[in-house]
């Protein structure tokens, strides 16, 4: 491996570089630049468990990347994307209700609730969004559409199209633009760039770079850094050629339906091409949403 810093889009890499208490400071700074004050300045996190069961023994758990609380317990779920994933859009809509239901109190509570955030860092296009190529941040609250005002403002979705953001170095303007930047290209480069010079990219340079790590750590990293890339291709390829075919045989079926049944195929095939690379069928059955059943007979 001749790359001199790690992938961020990598298992490892994001954990390594946001979900450890020793760069706590790195994942404030970046919450703080995306809100924006919205929250107020955040000034502490506290890190809580990532694997959030249901309400109910049967109910399927929730795994997230990060899970977090600031000092006034409003929940942020950080969650890196790698690659395309059927019905991505409801699954963060679901994961958001865990920390939603978990704030709930026993006996003569009043409902009062505290913010959540939502955050999804996609190495991905929203296939609705492919056609427009300057939103690649957006946004999302419960808005009134007869007044277009916000109707609740504590529970929020942040999507970053990470490969519509295109600013070059010398065209970076604000911190958020550096960290952006420094998100999608931190794996190419081999110098830290001049205009990222800030301390905290400082701390962020060091814990990326692959020479300080021990061979355990090298080791782990190397196998995230393969099963990204195996997965992204996978996943990338099969939705495409699953959609593809869906809407062929929509012609003779009514286009909607054949989609729908191309986003299935998309599904099966990501599942097939999963197991085929030794994907452990637990983690293809979290990945995809088929049953474990259905996996094993591909």
């Amino acid at each position: 491996m001749n790359d001199k810093y790690i992938s961020p889009f990598t298992d490892f890499g994001f954990k390594k570089l946001f979900g450890t208490e020793l760069n706590k400071d790195l994942l404030i700074d970046f919450l703080n630049e995306l809100l924006q004050a919205e929250t107020g300045k955040i000034v502490d996190l506290t890190y809580l468990s990532t694997e959030q069961l249901g309400m109910i023994p049967d109910m399927r758990k929730a795994i997230f990347d990060i899970y977090c609380e600031n000092e006034r317990c409003e929940k942020f779920i950080v969650e890196l994307q790698k690659a395309k994933q059927n019905y991505f859009k409801d699954r963060s809509i679901y994961y958001s209700t865990f920390p939603i239901q978990q704030q709930a109190e026993k006996g003569n509570w009043n409902f009062k609730l505290k913010a959540v955030y939502t955050i999804g860092i996609l190495d991905f296009v929203f296939d609705e969004d492919k056609q427009d190529h300057d939103v690649f941040h957006h946004e999302v609250k419960l808005v009134d559409k007869s007044t277009q005002k916000v109707f609740y403002d504590k529970l929020t979705y942040i999507y970053l199209e990470m490969p519509k953001f295109k600013k070059r170095e010398d065209e970076l303007e604000t911190h958020f633009d550096k960290w952006l930047y420094v998100l999608k290209n931190l794996e190419y480069l081999s110098n830290r760039p001049a205009k990222l010079q800030e301390k905290v990219f400082a701390k962020l340079f060091e814990q990326a770079e692959i020479a300080n790590y021990t061979a355990r750590e090298y080791h782990e990293y190397e196998q995230s850094l393969k099963v990204y890339r195996d997965l992204k291709n996978v996943i990338d390829t099969a939705f495409e050629d699953g959609i593809a075919e869906g809407i062929a045989k929509g012609r003779a079926e009514g286009i909607e339906e054949g989609i729908e049944k191309g986003r299935a195929e998309g599904i099966r095939l990501t599942a097939k091409g999963f197991k085929d690379k030794g994907v452990a069928i637990a983690v293809i059955a979290e990945i995809t949403g088929l049953n474990v059943e259905d996996i094993e007979k591909l």
